[in-house]
């Protein structure tokens, strides 16, 4: 099965659609933020396949690693000064220790061991179901009511995802 079947493609279209409705952006309105929108859309293309090609070269966990410790190699002279205070605070040290690991540790080691399994094109649009849970927490513990159109975005990434089949290797069934 090709990746750029006529189901996939129809799973394609229908997560565009679900993501451009429940943006609302109006290009007319803010050319510069469009720009950011598309620079960060392809960024995070190349983060999956980056990500996803060192997921399964390295075996996961390993290549995530070595990104964190690049990325404190660059972020560490630039915050160091700002963050002394903190680091002789042993409240603010624990609850910074408890965001990173919450928001950054966890999310990340499930991406990779998710992307060393399975097609990157999978991936993604599995990604495209964060609306969806969005939505939910929405609603479940602040309250949120969506918006018809809201509702509709996020039934078009979920059908998205029901659509899209992933492609496999005849050689390992993968």
């Amino acid at each position: 099965m090709d990746v750029f079947s006529r189901r996939n493609v129809v799973a394609l279209v229908a997560a565009v659609g679900g993501v451009y409705a429940l943006t609302g952006i109006e290009p007319v309105e803010d050319p510069l933020g469009l720009v950011f929108a598309f620079a960060n859309a392809v960024l995070f293309a190349g983060y999956i396949m980056l990500a996803h090609r060192s997921a399964r070269r390295l075996g996961g966990i390993d290549g995530l690693a070595a990104a964190m410790l690049v990325a404190c190699a660059f972020v560490a002279p630039v915050g160091l000064q700002q963050a002394a205070p903190a680091m002789i605070d042993p409240v603010t040290l624990a609850a910074g220790i408890g965001v990173g690991v919450c928001s950054s540790v966890i999310p990340y080691v499930c991406d990779q061991l998710a992307m060393a399994r399975m097609a990157r094109s999978t991936y993604a649009l599995l990604v495209a179901l964060l609306p969806a849970t969005a939505t939910v927490i929405g609603i479940l513990v602040l309250w949120q009511l969506p918006s018809l159109a809201e509702l509709a975005g996020v039934g078009l990434v979920v059908l998205s995802v029901v659509l899209h089949r992933e492609e496999r290797h005849p050689q390992t069934g993968r």
